[in-house]
């Protein structure tokens, strides 16, 4: 017998919700590794493990959330935790590692696909094994082509976030790109909940484990605090908040900041009268100053 699955038992609450928490992990990762990519310290490996850990537990909390809304009708849902956290570290395992090769090896075309392409692995990873640990009185089965899509949308949306983090300047800038990732997070699930089709065995029966109720508190207290923190660490950080200032940026061919290295900036060109050497500045006889200001004054401008 086929269930009849609903995705949004509460409405538009937890897709609100859900998307929410997948903007504030990919907001504070996003910071984090822009923090670690153009302030290079003792601590970027430490910026870039809290980017990875703020992003992946941000999309965890995200499906989980999204998945308070999931049921079907005709036979109870419940979650295995050790497979249900197990998904948690796989987030955070392989977001790592993609953000990882963009912070150490930079931000080339073959390290933002190569990184953008495990990060997306990982978080489709994540989604799957999370629904792996759904126990119901059934089966679930999955659309190819759908699941298939759902891949694609989240390569594509983490190597796109990868790019915003080491192209997108500002603060209002990454919070754009923030909201876009969320936007593309959400789309990949709902995208791969599409794809869910339920085979129910007989009379339901009650599963065993634990509810989604049950797991609502360890799931949201639990990241929601570690997302909180990070939060506070980023915004008691000067250079992530505010920039760098102009007059410590290096400065390049051109003038501008980042500019080419090894090329020396403009120098100021010396004012009228003014040597371009002072160390080998010589006095100028009063009469031969005297006529450089009628020459200068006698020019038609």
């Amino acid at each position: 017998m086929q269930g009849t699955v609903d995705g949004f038992s509460y409405g538009v609450v937890t897709p609100v919700a859900a998307f929410l928490m997948a903007c504030l992990g990919g907001a504070l990762g996003l910071r984090c590794t822009t923090r670690s990519l153009r302030h290079r310290d003792t601590f970027k490996a430490g910026w870039l493990a809290l980017g990875a850990t703020s992003i992946g537990t941000g999309i965890w909390t995200m499906h989980f959330i999204a998945m308070m809304g999931f049921s079907v009708r005709q036979s109870p849902v419940s979650y295995d935790r050790p497979i249900t956290f197990a998904s948690l570290g796989v987030a955070i395992l392989m977001v790592g590692i993609g953000i990882f090769i963009v912070g150490y090896r930079g931000a080339t075309a073959l390290t933002l696909v190569t990184g953008g392409t495990i990060t997306g692995l990982g978080v489709a990873t994540m989604h799957y094994l999370g629904m792996a640990g759904m126990r119901l009185h059934g089966e679930i089965r999955y659309d190819t082509l759908t699941v298939a899509l759902s891949v694609v949308i989240a390569v594509v949306a983490a190597t796109a976030a990868l790019w915003a983090a080491v192209s997108v300047h500002g603060f209002l800038a990454s919070l754009g790109a923030s909201v876009v990732m969320g936007l593309a997070v959400s789309g990949m699930h709902y995208t791969a909940m599409a794809a869910v089709d339920v085979r129910l065995h007989g009379t339901p029966a009650p599963g065993g484990g634990d509810t989604a109720s049950s797991l609502l508190l360890p799931m949201l207290i639990g990241p929601g605090v570690f997302l909180l923190l990070a939060a506070v660490v980023v915004m008691f950080d000067p250079l992530l908040v505010m920039g760098e200032p102009d007059w410590q940026r290096p400065t390049g061919r051109g003038g501008h900041p980042y500019g080419a290295p090894g090329v020396p900036s403009p120098r100021r060109a010396p004012a009228y009268g003014e040597p371009a050497n002072w160390s080998a500045a010589r006095p100028v006889p009063r009469s031969a100053r005297r006529v450089a200001r009628s020459t200068y004054r006698s020019q038609d401008w």
